[in-house]
């Protein structure tokens, strides 16, 4: 419930920034600029929609984490023979440490759209508009721009979810309240989990699930018409129906209404029910609900 709540305004996030919708109603009124309207639309599409896949991921498995960290504390604080009257994460430290997820809403986001449009620009921005792509090709772009997001940049994704600004704070104690201490306490917790091999390995799941995902999506628009299969390729086949990339823009350029939705899609559910989020999500809990853990 948590994860669907915050859809709507990851999703309203990202629209603001990558604003198609004002794009496509200047072509419409048969702009002479038309051609580099399209292109703009061209790249505004992707980014947009490869930004929702990434950011979704991102939001999934950082409440997931989160919300298991705190889970760990209250079952601390509510386990027998437990002596210390004060709560180990009271309802405002609480509150003030799930606020943190609006930096992947704000400032995150807006670094990550930087990068995912540069990767977009470098793979189809010489693709041209009347170029003919199959779903096969389609998904040849979607693993190069995947490539220079993940592997070239040198910056981890797990970076766009949490300000890094705390450290800042900590130098300030002086004005730090006991609760804003044991925020920050949780804060840095957090980030060595989303540091460690086994966060990215999760991630890198999540991650090739979302776009395998996405990728059914749009096979649907890939069909063959009953009865009209080409020959020597099998009816569903990846590479048997192409569309112009004019064709393909606005059914990427759609995707966002299903990869961000709160009602609960099968993309969603991927990546929520999730083996290996589940297994991650417990180990976190368990360490955050073992008292000797807390100790160390």
């Amino acid at each position: 419930m948590t994860v669907l709540s915050m859809l709507p305004p990851l999703r309203e996030a990202i629209v603001t920034q990558l604003n198609s919708e004002s794009l496509t109603a200047m072509l419409k009124t048969k702009p002479a600029n038309k051609l580099e309207i399209w292109e703009d639309l061209k790249i505004i599409s992707f980014t947009r929609t490869i930004v929702a896949v990434y950011s979704t991921c991102l939001l999934v498995v950082l409440l997931r984490v989160q919300l298991n960290i705190i889970g760990g504390y209250l079952y601390l604080d509510n386990s027998v023979g437990k002596s210390v009257t004060t709560p180990l994460t009271p309802p405002d430290v609480q509150q003030q440490y799930l606020s943190s997820i609006q930096h992947l809403l704000g400032d995150g986001l807006t670094e990550l759209i930087t990068r995912v449009k540069t990767a977009v620009q470098s793979s189809l921005g010489g693709v041209s508009l009347k170029q003919s792509l199959s779903l096969l090709e389609l998904e040849q772009q979607l693993s190069w721009i995947r490539a220079e997001v993940e592997v070239d940049s040198g910056r981890p994704l797990s970076s766009y979810m949490l300000a890094d600004d705390e450290n800042a704070l900590a130098d300030q104690a002086c004005g730090l309240t006991e609760n804003d201490v044991v925020t920050i306490r949780l804060l840095n917790e957090t980030r060595d989990m989303l540091d460690s091999p086994e966060f990215s390995r999760v991630l890198s799941t999540c991650l090739n699930r979302a776009f395998s995902r996405l990728l059914d999506n749009l096979a649907e628009f890939f069909r063959l018409p009953v009865g009209d299969s080409a020959p020597n390729s099998a009816p569903d086949s990846l590479s048997a129906v192409s569309l112009p990339l004019a064709k393909i823009i606005p059914i990427i350029n759609g995707q966002i209404n299903t990869i961000c939705s709160e009602i609960p899609s099968h993309f969603v559910q991927d990546l929520l029910l999730n083996d290996q989020v589940k297994e991650f999500a417990a180990n976190v809990y368990e360490t955050f609900s073992t008292p000797q853990e807390l100790q160390k």
